[in-house]
């Protein structure tokens, strides 16, 4: 078997202006808390699983590739752009993903059952090929401080 592993990486402020977005990450819709600012639904988790891929394949797809999706096709939910950027893959499946998240706030824990089963999905690999951590990163950062959220992710692919 041949292995790949690529990082991406992802990070949105929060946006406290009047919006009608939601909060929205790893595709699960976090309630009474303010969106992140972003052309789409800022989805920083499924952002970051998106440049990992581009990370195996070498395809970008956050950028020219999602802004013409975005603007052009008015599709602005970050799970089109996971999957866009896995038509790429050729011969190589997702084995497993890893995800650190690091904010302060929301809590993550609560949601990451459904964040899982989310990406699982969109994936097509089992739940427990899913590792989601998080971390306030002792408020020593902007994300630890409460100004927005960063993920890493790792992904690991197979061939």
């Amino acid at each position: 078997m041949e292995f790949k592993t690529a990082i991406g990486q992802d990070s949105h402020r929060f946006d406290y202006g009047e919006q009608i977005k939601k909060l929205i990450l790893g595709g699960i819709v976090i309630e009474k808390h303010h969106p992140l600012s972003g052309n789409s639904d800022a989805d920083v988790v499924l952002h970051a699983l998106t440049n990992a891929i581009s990370g195996i394949t070498c395809v970008n797809i956050l950028g020219e590739i999602a802004d013409r999706m975005c603007f052009d096709e008015d599709i602005r939910h970050s799970g089109a752009y996971v999957l866009e950027a896995m038509k790429h893959l050729g011969s190589h499946r997702v084995t497993h993903v890893s995800f650190a998240i690091e904010c302060s706030n929301p809590k993550i824990t609560p949601y990451i059952p459904a964040m899982r089963k989310n990406i699982a999905g969109l994936l097509e690999i089992s739940e427990d090929s899913i590792g989601i951590t998080a971390t306030t990163g002792e408020g020593m950062t902007p994300f630890g401080k409460g100004e927005g959220i960063n993920v890493i992710c790792i992904l690991t692919a197979a061939r």
